[in-house]
């Protein structure tokens, strides 16, 4: 059995994934929603976010509002004016696998109390962009860009210009009485015309598109509509918000009113199918037929067909309940990895990166995947000069799968990562239980860059116009050193910097300065402390209120938070412990930064375990009653039986027959290590 300090630290390596997840997956949100520079596959992003959502659910107490599993997307572009939807436009929930389909049919049964078989529409998941159009007494009001689900970018100059998309409906017979209706839908382009595209902008010297869905929302986001005229782009509505003067009984006869109303659908390829068998045998043939298809899919979504049971089963956070995306399997290619190279983090981890031949899969050309650390390379045993197969559903960074040996050079050598840092030749130790390779020199450069780049991230300080390449020159040059350092800055040591002229010397130094009052909650996230993402950052804050206050703080006063264990407390109170720590602190205060008492009080939803519903079977190595005690204390229940309603069993030596029920309802069984781990003791 683990003890304490094992579980403790797989706890650290945790949440600082779980921090690594997110950091990365807003990153990739800016790129995708906002810059219109997709830097991975929506498969990638899937797997990705996925990863992140397993994580928080066996950990809920890491959970924070600012979490992009609490959200659908990327921010408006404040570019364009803003719209706002009446009904939120969220995202899809999303399956790989047959298991979780007959899950989601099961799920879908459990919460409508049926036992029949439910009706569902399969349509084509297109690789598109998503647009509200609203129509008001079916003239073309607006279009609006789904934005972060609530707030979305005005295009309606830019839509009108499609010829796909009808200004007028045809508001006959049956329809005659609607007087609004918020249109939902795909922006897309066939290949035929994404491929004719490049090539002029080739011969051009222009940039290439990326991917279809990247040449789609390139054009709906121009700021001159005639160059969005231009452009060959389709629609296909797939639903609606808002709808005044008729009432459709199911999905499938909402998209023939679409489709009657002069708006384009796909309806062609759609199909309703009498039961989850006959949505399984559907998604199959949609494989297949992607591949004759004149646009891009990437899955299909299956709704629940009838719209008085889509009421019923309601939304959850960001998705709906009554639908889901199902996702086609991972696209894999094979190429060569050329070196392997070695960035640091923050924390001073060493991450091997395979450099490859580049090389397109499912669209997207990748030259980067990222080999995790030692054991993943040993246990793949990858070398430099492999021939491999990549994955484009994994990490954030492709994904090697497997090596093929077969076409190994027979000189090659395994490969390990180096005993010095790449960036600053200190040390780099691996210490024990821990999977990553550090560099142990908190002057290290890279580390410094890294540091900087959280403590300036929009979640922390959010000084805008502070990105990487800004903070490579400012440490590089010698101008910061940390954090504090930021606040000594002026327009003339700016200017000096490449590419910066003295009008964006002084945009920057208006940013930094307009972020001096953040609240106790992001100052505190900002500082790095490992371990303390802006959910724990949230609870000590709530706890203590300030930063002095929780800098003064023992770990056993910390530990009596719940949510708070050891290895937390025990990071926090070193960080505060040591004197170059509490130098910068200082020094950032005397610049001016005064942190807000803007976080209000966690309330019982809040509380990491709030809901959930626990039973315990067998002999565990801590008092039952202690156990039990702390599930209530971070919000959840403790009940003596196994039942639908049930979330957890907790199984110790010797379980009864608890087990076997938690088993044939599909309850997730959990060990005590793995109950120690979810509440962090």
């Amino acid at each position: 059995m683990k003890n304490n300090a094992d579980d403790n630290r797989e706890r650290g390596e945790m949440v600082s994934e779980i921090d690594r997840l997110r950091d990365e997956i807003r990153k990739h949100d800016n790129l995708y929603y906002n810059l219109d520079s997709p830097a991975i596959s929506d498969s990638d992003y899937d797997r990705l976010f996925r990863r992140l959502l397993e994580l928080e659910q066996l950990h809920p107490d890491l959970v924070t509002p600012m979490s992009p599993t609490q959200r659908v997307g990327g921010q408006a572009l404040e570019k364009f004016d803003q719209i706002r939807h009446a009904i939120p436009m969220m995202s899809l929930s999303n399956i790989f696998e047959q298991n979780e389909l007959l899950e989601f049919d099961q799920r879908i049964k459990k919460l409508l109390g049926k036992t029949h078989d439910i009706e569902y529409m399969v349509e084509p998941k297109l690789d598109g962009v998503a647009i509200e159009l609203v129509y008001e007494n079916g003239i073309l009001n607006s279009a609006s860009t789904r934005g972060d689900g609530e707030t979305g970018e005005d295009v309606t100059l830019n839509i009108r210009t499609i010829r796909a998309i009808p200004l007028k409906l045809d508001l006959i017979g049956k329809y005659s009485d609607i007087s609004l209706v918020d249109v939902r839908g795909e922006i897309f382009m066939n290949r035929a015309d994404f491929d004719r595209i490049n090539r002029e902008r080739d011969e051009q010297g222009l940039t290439s598109f990326a991917n279809p869905r990247n040449a789609s929302a390139g054009s709906i986001r121009q700021l001159d509509p005639k160059v969005t005229a231009q452009r060959p782009l389709k629609f296909a509505a797939y639903g609606v918000g808002r709808l005044v003067g008729y009432e459709p009984q199911t999905h499938e006869e909402l998209l023939h009113m679409l489709t009657d109303l002069g708006i384009p659908g796909n309806l062609t390829h759609s199909k309703l199918c009498n039961n989850i068998e006959g949505v399984r045998k559907r998604f199959l043939e949609l494989t297949e037929l992607r591949k004759e298809l004149p646009f891009e899919i990437d899955g299909a979504v299956i709704k629940v067909n009838s719209l008085a049971d889509q009421l019923n089963l309601g939304v959850k956070s960001r998705s709906p309940r009554w639908a889901v995306a199902f996702k086609f399997e991972p696209i894999q290619a094979q190429t060569r990895i050329i070196r392997i190279e070695v960035g640091v983090g923050r924390t001073g981890v060493l991450t091997p990166v395979a450099i490859m031949d580049p090389v397109s899969v499912g669209g997207v050309t990748v030259s980067r995947a990222t080999l995790h650390n030692q054991d993943e390379i040993d246990r793949k045993d990858i070398r430099e000069g492999d021939t491999v197969v990549i994955q484009r559903a994994g990490d954030v960074i492709p994904e090697v799968v497997k090596v093929i040996t077969e076409l190994r050079d027979p000189i090659s050598q395994a490969y390990s990562l180096p005993d010095e840092c790449p960036a600053c030749g200190s040390e780099a130790v691996r210490l024990q239980g821990q999977a990553a390779k550090r560099c142990m020199n908190s002057s290290c450069s890279a580390r410094i860059k890294e540091t900087l780049k959280h403590f300036a991230s929009r979640n922390a300080m959010d000084i805008e116009g502070m990105g990487a390449r800004i903070i490579d020159q400012l440490v590089d040059s010698g101008l910061v050193k940390s954090p504090a350092d930021i606040y000594s800055l002026t327009v003339e040591s700016i200017s000096s910097l490449d590419r910066m002229a003295e009008k964006s010397a002084t945009n920057l130094i208006k940013s930094i300065e307009s972020s001096k009052e953040p609240t106790v909650q992001k100052f505190l996230f900002s500082l790095g402390i490992p371990l303390v993402g802006e959910y724990v950052a949230r609870l000590l804050v709530t706890s203590f209120g300030s930063i002095e206050a929780i800098a003064s703080r023992t770990a056993e006063e910390l530990i009596g938070i719940p949510g708070i264990g050891p290895e937390v407390a025990q990071s926090v109170t070193g960080f505060f412990a040591e004197p170059h720590n509490r130098e910068m602190i200082r020094r950032l205060f005397e610049s001016g930064i005064t942190p807000t008492e803007a976080t209000g009080p966690l309330t019982p939803s809040d509380k990491p375990l709030a809901g959930k519903v626990f039973v315990f079977t067998g002999s565990l190595a801590i008092p039952r009653n202690e156990a039990k005690a702390m599930v209530e204390g971070s919000g959840g229940i403790v009940s003596g039986s196994v039942s639908r309603k049930t979330d957890f069993v907790v199984a110790g030596d010797d379980p009864g027959s608890k087990i076997d029920k938690a088993r044939s309802l599909g309850v997730k069984v959990l060990s005590e290590e793995e109950f120690r781990s979810m509440l962090d003791i």
